[in-house]
């Protein structure tokens, strides 16, 4: 068996107190392994958001514990924090998060750069993974200069650049075509195919059916999973979480 690269135990999230209070997550279990891609379903508010970004660092849970390749989260500081998702966690976000000073391929190569790589070999990193992208043109504009589809692609060959060994994706296609987002799935596949780990956020069944596996949210709360070689099954699970 594959040696899981992220692991959730008992994960919770709240937000606000007393009568404001809101149960973002309530408990959840979830292990991730090394060449395994996981869909995350559920209705808007059900807590897929607040998943990724506590998984990957981002926030911080209320309880339970978040380990990446064996290394709780919580025996972090900020600088190590901010060390472990450069080096291990590739995360694409609904709004890009692009930085607008920076053109596609630096906006690519900075992480790489923060962590060590030559400012040569980053540019070249980033600049193949444009051309995979098949972005090549875009390279030294300016996230201004780019549409919106071309954005969430920087953004995404961003994440996935160097030696990522977790990939986390809020709606990776969401600002794209089919035809762009089966391009972008069949990457993400791909890099777990190699031996990263993935975990993604989608509405879309058609999307999902790239994953391994789906689990499915309602309320913060994990209520099932299935395996996406059983289509039937996932098909009637996201309609009845919708």
């Amino acid at each position: 068996m594959s040696t899981p690269v992220l692991e959730l135990r008992a994960l919770t999230r709240t937000h606000g107190s007393g009568v404001a209070e809101v149960h973002a997550l309530r408990g959840v279990d979830l292990t991730v392994r090394a060449g395994e891609l996981v869909a995350v379903m559920g209705p808007s508010g059900s807590g897929k958001s607040t998943l990724l970004t506590l998984a990957g660092g981002l926030d911080t849970a209320t309880g339970g514990e978040i380990l990446i390749e064996g290394q709780p989260l919580s025996g972090l500081d900020r600088k190590g924090l901010a060390a472990l998702r450069r080096r291990s966690v590739g995360y694409v976000f609904q709004d890009y998060n692009l930085i607008p000073a920076l053109t596609a391929a630096e906006n690519i190569a900075l992480p790489r750069e923060l962590d060590g790589v030559p400012v040569r070999k980053a540019r070249e990193e980033a600049v193949a993974a444009l051309e995979e992208m098949g972005l090549a043109e875009v390279a030294d504009r300016f996230p201004d200069e780019m549409s919106g589809g071309q954005q969430q692609r920087v953004a995404i060959a961003r994440a996935l650049v160097g030696d990522r060994r977790l990939v986390l994706a809020d709606e990776p296609t969401g600002a794209l075509d089919s035809e762009t987002g089966e391009t972008v799935l069949a990457m993400l596949r791909g890099r777990c195919d190699a031996g990263a780990a993935g975990v993604m956020v989608t509405h879309e069944p058609r999307y999902a059916a790239w994953a391994d596996r789906v689990v499915f949210l309602r309320d913060g709360t994990l209520i099932d999973q299935t395996l996406t070689s059983d289509a039937d099954s996932l098909l009637a699970t996201a309609e009845g979480t919708r």
